[in-house]
């Protein structure tokens, strides 16, 4: 008796956990919608942008630091992390990612699955497609406590 109410508090305790992480929590992760447009679809042609992450002489980057896109096109981004840290790229409006990054500072081990960003291990490559459909300025950002205030942000514009 005493394993079997082991094993259901156990499960109530995963359970609960399970629901609490699952919350909305800060812009991207509630998935009701994003700002600089939608998931693309992986079976249409996509326009691919490699972007590379890193850091040099104390700063950190992405390069390109700006994309400039149309109003409707789908870009794979391929991203390739050539740095010695994690880091990662979150699309994104800059008050969505600067609310983000303050949620990152109390949660700086925080696991994103979405559609939108990706964290990348060093020398690690992953990708996004990604279709714009509002037009206007939007960026990528790494919201690793530090990095952006490094210098890890770039601009996408759509036009």
């Amino acid at each position: 008796m005493k394993k079997h109410q082991t094993g259901i508090a156990l499960f109530a305790t995963v359970v609960l956990s399970a629901s609490a992480w699952a919350g909305a929590g800060p812009a991207g992760h509630g998935h009701e919608g994003f700002s600089a447009g939608e998931p693309g679809d992986l079976k249409k042609p996509a326009r691919i942008v490699q972007v590379t992450m890193g850091e040099m002489d104390g700063k950190m980057m992405f390069m390109p630091a700006k994309v400039e896109v149309k109003k409707g096109e789908q870009i794979k981004f391929v991203l390739r992390n050539n740095g010695e840290l994690d880091h990662e790229f979150i699309l994104a409006t800059t008050a969505e990612n600067l609310k983000h990054g303050e949620a990152m500072k109390k949660n700086p081990d925080m696991e994103h699955d979405d559609p939108n960003g990706k964290r990348l291990a060093p020398k690690k490559t992953d990708e996004i497609v990604w279709k714009f459909t509002q037009a206007g300025e939007f960026e990528y950002s790494c919201l690793i406590p530090g990095h952006r205030e490094a210098g890890m942000v770039g601009t996408i514009v759509v036009k």
